[in-house]
């Protein structure tokens, strides 16, 4: 899970690992964490560590709200890429590949995964080191370890998280991060830390929140174990026969590149499929009319690092923007496309103009930006569903 959904200002990330945000008492999720300790001490955790990182803990429900809400699975494909894979990200991507370029050829050398790979997981996952998120992960773990789905699958990443602190590892005023417990430059979880963190540069231990050359190796580690091939692409947007029946099709569903080849796709510019593919799945996230890829193997890697489609074509299409590549070539099927950060922080400020009080000014259309969209759609007799783009941005900059 990641990791990749809420961020944080410097100062934000500064905040003590255990404080607490107000949360009323309940007995409730005393009596659970209280019932955990058990388990925890088989899992490696000594009593006095637990004793010492869930005291005074209380709960953060608004966890529970993000669990039941993950954007890369609810919001537009054409809305979520727009954000992650803007010409912002692309040109400090571009810029940190060239400051970083010694390391991450070490890092190539060393785990067969490119620089441009490596740096796309960094830019989606934490705004290459400047979103890391705002959430003490003791309470982050211990309400989802109580509360909602998957509370097993929690209490193994809350333990995880209790040894990281127990041995050392990171500072326990350093552990925040996502709500949903992933932490650091490229967002591992704890399990995932102490499977793949890398100690890179030989200081002694592997840091993800402050070494941006360990989480740039740790990254490299994870994909090179989930599959990575080196040299091999993640794959090819294609040009579908008109007519073509995409039933049945899907990542997991590969075939040949001859049958494909047999089937009439072509690559999005007319040339013909890699030969040296092997076996492809076809991607095509906003249906037949819309833009669609055969993916290969390295897919499925990307795929693993959060187990979301879009989420994988994010880091994919950032990549390969990196490296020189363009946007992807079919439009996607909307009259109203998503917007960049640069634009949705354009749309922040014209509310502002409005009079609408909606915070930050900081590109993430949080609740409050979503209302005042929400009036001034009612106002220009548009669709009220407060989402941010380009319709109402362009209506509010010619003053409608």
């Amino acid at each position: 899970m990641s990791k990749h959904t809420l961020f944080l200002t410097a100062a934000l990330a500064c905040l003590p690992a255990f404080a607490q945000t107000t949360a009323p008492e309940s007995p409730e999720f005393t009596q659970c964490i209280a019932g955990l300790q058990g388990a925890a001490r088989s899992a490696g955790v000594s009593t006095a560590t637990y004793e010492r990182l869930t005291q005074d803990l209380a709960p953060d429900m608004s966890v529970i709200e993000k669990l039941n809400f993950q954007p890369e699975f609810r919001t537009a494909i054409w809305d979520y890429l727009a954000g992650l894979v803007d010409e912002e990200r692309v040109q400090e991507g571009q810029a940190l590949l060239a400051r970083h370029a010694d390391t991450l050829q070490r890092v190539e050398q060393r785990f067969g995964v490119d620089p441009a790979t490596v740096v796309a997981v960094w830019g989606v996952e934490s705004n290459f080191g400047q979103t890391f998120g705002k959430y003490p992960l003791m309470q982050a773990l211990g309400t989802l370890s109580c509360f909602g789905r998957r509370q097993a699958y929690f209490r193994g990443e809350l333990f995880a998280a209790m040894r990281i602190l127990q041995k050392g590892d990171i500072a326990p005023e350093r552990l925040v991060g996502s709500w949903a417990g992933a932490f650091g430059h490229t967002q591992f979880m704890p399990s995932t830390f102490e499977r793949l963190a890398v100690d890179f540069d030989g200081d002694g231990r592997a840091d993800l929140m402050d070494n941006a050359t360990d989480a740039l190796a740790s990254t490299a580690n994870f994909l090179a174990k989930a599959g990575w091939r080196t040299g091999q692409a993640w794959g090819v947007e294609v040009k579908l026969p008109e007519g073509f029946n995409t039933s049945g099709e899907g990542r997991r569903s590969k075939r040949a590149i001859s049958e494909w080849n047999a089937r009439g796709l072509k690559q999005v510019d007319g040339s013909a499929l890699p030969a040296d593919a092997g076996s492809a799945g076809l991607l095509t996230p906003a249906g037949a009319t819309g833009p669609a890829f055969l993916v290969f193997r390295n897919f499925d890697a990307l795929y693993s690092y959060n187990a979301a489609e879009s989420y994988g074509l994010a880091i994919a299409h950032l990549s390969d923007r990196l490296r020189g590549g363009g946007p992807f070539v079919t439009p996607w099927p909307t009259d109203d496309p998503g917007i960049s950060r640069a634009e949705r922080r354009e749309l922040q400020g014209l509310l502002i103009l409005r009079g609408h009080d909606i915070g930050e000014v900081d590109g993430m259309l949080g609740e409050r930006s979503r209302a005042a969209i929400r009036v001034e759609q009612q106002k220009l007799g548009q669709e009220v569903n407060g989402r941010g783009g380009l319709k109402l941005l362009k209506s509010l900059r010619s003053g409608g």
